[in-house]
């Protein structure tokens, strides 16, 4: 497949990257600093400023499928400017008459017990709640989508440099746990689970989540 990847030098969309290279796909890597990316076979680096929602249409024409890994985590106004660059994506992709938009979700708006979110309990770390917060209403914009094919795919509640087992499990709304209640995923297994549902779609305007 043609994808085009935004965000495709930060840490998941690195990931993101490199499994679909691997499987012979052919990408678009829309970064702000195309310096970033080493070269490699079949992937073409093209500076992006997603707020650019126009420019941004016209670089995802031709694609058969748009991964975004977007992120605000380095801002300082993560929030807002996570789900104003996410909304613009959002329109880029309908404008743009791509089929497909995949989503890079977070954990916190997954259940923890019936109708309790991650993010809203006790525990959940501060410095991680801009993020999360973004990621909950991302979703909620893409439930509110008429015609979009979009899928959202949310990590266990750690997500970290690991191996690539190509094992895992997947899930809907609840937070994935193994039996010593531990939430976690390796990057390199998200991967492997995003273009999973790249190649052979089951989640067609759904979230659903991976873990061990």
């Amino acid at each position: 497949m043609n994808i085009a990847l935004i965000g495709a030098s930060g840490f998941i969309g690195s990931a993101l990257l490199k499994e679909a290279l691997s499987r012979g796909h052919t990408v678009t890597a829309l970064v702000q600093t195309p310096a970033k990316l080493a070269a490699a076979p079949g992937v073409t680096a093209v500076k992006t400023d997603v707020a650019d929602g126009k420019a941004l249409a016209a670089q995802l024409e031709g694609h058969d499928a748009v991964l975004s890994a977007f992120s605000g985590h380095a801002q300082p106004d993560t929030l807002d400017y996570y789900l104003r660059g996410i909304g613009s994506i959002i329109g880029a992709a309908k404008q743009s008459g791509v089929k497909r938009l995949l989503v890079v979700g977070g954990a916190g708006s997954l259940e923890v017990a019936p109708g309790v979110q991650l993010l809203d309990t006790p525990q959940f770390p501060d410095a991680y709640k801009p993020t999360a917060e973004g990621a909950r209403k991302a979703l909620g914009l893409l439930k509110a989508e008429g015609s979009l094919d979009w899928t959202m795919l949310s990590p266990s509640a750690v997500i970290a440099p690991g191996e690539r087992t190509g094992k895992f499990r997947l899930g809907a709304d609840q937070l994935l746990a193994d039996d010593k209640g531990d939430s976690r995923i390796s990057v390199e297994d998200y991967a492997v689970a995003m273009i999973d549902e790249l190649e052979k779609p089951a989640h067609s305007r759904q979230r659903f989540t991976v873990g061990y």
